[in-house]
């Protein structure tokens, strides 16, 4: 199948994986073009993406989504970063948008509070994931500024259920089991705010493909140790019951998305300066 191009993409993440994105929604100025679209790609066959078209401030654009970053039976989580990355590299996606559930780190949150994080801590194994060796890859605004503005903007206006903190520092682990209270203690004292398990490797990514990238994190429980131990019934009630309002703000976000920015984002991609390491191969 041919790739379609799309200047905008939706991961998709724990707190909207309990409905059907963006059709359970009931956006008017959302068309979904095409569902179920699989792709080649040089690392397996992708996840099922959809097409829609948004209808703006700047006029009809395409946007790509998937479901869950991306994450199925079957498919380490690092060929399915890959996997989505390549698809929307080729598909000349430069606007990236992602969402998930988080644990709080940060005595401050509490369930239901927003986060918009701003940095990050990658504690996950998960490092040597690109799609090719072409760039040195600066991080220094890993979650781009613009982004973040626009998301934190437009939660002020939408969001009810809890708090909306404007940056933060969000700890990258594995999964998928959630962390210990000896392993929680330890990022808070890092200074980290929140856990969660999609951030890493999706923003190495979004900047080798040459994409803006920013996320909105709804906190769905107490990391282990953390104010008071959390229950699964409560993280049910909350991805439940919370899933319309975080996905109706994400696409009022890419509604009226600037066409153009300066961010700077696309200037942290750098060619490598190991360009004959590459091409050429170690000696001996």
């Amino acid at each position: 199948m041919i790739i379609p191009q799309a200047s905008l993409a939706l991961i998709g993440g724990s707190s909207t994986l309990s409905i059907q994105v963006p059709e359970d929604l009931n956006l008017d100025y959302l068309k979904v073009v095409d569902r179920d679209m699989v792709f080649s790609t040089p690392f397996g066959e992708s996840p099922a993406f959809k097409l829609v078209e948004i209808t703006g401030d700047q006029g009809i654009r395409r946007l790509l989504t998937c479901r869950m970053h991306g994450w199925r039976r079957g498919v380490s989580r690092a060929d399915a970063s890959r996997q989505v990355f390549w698809v929307l590299g080729q598909a000349g996606v430069k606007s990236i948008l992602a969402e998930g559930g988080v644990g709080a780190v940060n005595h401050m949150l509490d369930p239901r509070d927003i986060v918009i994080p701003h940095d990050y801590i990658d504690v996950s194994m998960r490092k040597d994931v690109n799609l090719d060796d072409r760039y040195l890859l600066v991080m220094r605004e890993s979650l781009c500024p613009h982004l973040r503005t626009l998301l934190s903007n437009k939660a002020q206006e939408m969001w009810k259920a809890g708090r909306i903190f404007n940056r933060g520092i969000y700890v990258n682990t594995d999964g998928r089991h959630f962390e210990s209270p000896a392993e929680v203690n330890l990022y808070r004292i890092a200074a980290g705010d929140i856990i969660g398990q999609s951030l890493c490797p999706e923003v190495y990514l979004a900047r080798e493909i040459g994409a803006c990238y920013a996320g909105l994190y709804m906190v769905v429980n107490y990391a282990e140790g953390i104010v008071t131990p959390w229950t699964h019934q409560e993280l049910a009630d909350i991805f439940h019951n919370q899933s319309q309002e975080v996905g109706r703000l994400l696409w009022a976000v890419l509604r009226d998305l600037p066409l153009e920015t300066d961010c700077g984002c696309r200037d942290l991609r750098k060619e490598t300066l190991l360009k004959e390491v590459y091409e050429e191969g170690f000696d001996g």
